[in-house]
């Protein structure tokens, strides 16, 4: 006579609470990648500034080639504006480029889940779409979109839908065969497959897109900054290397590099915690 089994709760047993204790550790210090990614983003600098001071003490080059740290430092903050006005204005249009390219990159994924068919046509049009530099497009999105904010955000929408609706897509390919045999064999909808199999299967894909996205938007806006603006990094950028103002320069680009890893540490930090049962293994 079999004997009916029940399930055994971490109170019963010692392994499964074991198991269950370093779950629940592994998504309470989740969130601290982002921490550890802002520390090390902090040392990697200070390496590199040493390595550069170095390098000004032993050459000696010219300041107009490469200026001492001690002056970017210096003109970094002589200019308020340049964080003030200059960092907002491009933060403002990498802000809204990746949420607005990270909308559109799962809007598409989905569909192309949802529909096969899609993914046949559109997924050549996405590749070809990537195959133009997007330093090409520019002087257009400028012309047909003025030199505000919409060209510089189409830029870094288009810059980012890419990378998102790719790893997303290529994540809902992905899901176990055998749970969705298993949810067909009890007659699930196409719609319940993608809402309860693929798409949770998928998140850790499209995390790893988002935070690829992340550290692009700031370039993407940057570029179509060059083209043409009246405010933003790389207008400053323009301005100052006019004026063979290179410590400007680098004091753009610091706060560019700053705006990357603030972006990609806030996308650790909010999705830390959303794919408990994929958790990263270090």
């Amino acid at each position: 006579m079999l004997r009916a089994t029940t399930a055994t709760s971490p109170t019963e047993s010692p392994a499964a609470f074991g198991e269950t204790a370093i779950g629940m550790r592994n998504i309470a210090w989740r969130p601290r990648a982002a921490i550890v990614l802002l520390l090390r983003a902090v040392a990697v600098a200070v390496v590199l500034v040493a390595i550069w001071q170095a390098v000004v003490l032993i050459f000696a080059p010219p300041v107009f080639m490469l200026p001492p740290p001690a002056r970017v430092f210096t003109a970094l903050i002589s200019r308020p504006d340049l964080w003030q006005v200059h960092a907002v204005t491009t933060l403002t249009e990498s802000v809204l480029g990746l949420l607005i390219g990270t909308a559109l990159g799962v809007l598409l994924a989905l569909a192309m889940s949802f529909v096969p068919l899609t993914r046949r046509v559109l997924l050549p049009v996405m590749v070809v779409s990537q195959a133009v530099p997007v330093f090409a497009i520019a002087p257009l999105l400028a012309l047909w979109f003025g030199f505000g904010l919409a060209s510089k955000m189409v830029m870094a929408t288009i810059a980012i839908f890419f990378p998102v609706a790719s790893a997303f897509s290529d994540g809902l390919a992905r899901t176990d065969q055998n749970l969705i045999d298993l949810a067909q064999l009890y007659r699930a909808k196409r719609t319940d497959v993608v809402a309860l199999l693929r798409v949770p299967s998928a998140l850790p894909s499209l995390i790893t897109g988002i935070r690829l996205a992340a550290v692009y938007a700031p370039i993407a806006a940057l570029i179509g900054e060059w083209v043409g603006a009246s405010s933003g990094l790389g207008y400053a950028m323009l301005f100052a290397n006019a004026r063979a103002q290179t410590d400007v320069m680098f004091a753009a680009l610091f706060l560019l590099a700053a705006m990357s890893v603030g972006l990609r540490a806030l996308i650790d930090l909010l999705t830390a915690n959303l794919t408990p049962w994929a958790p990263e293994t270090t």
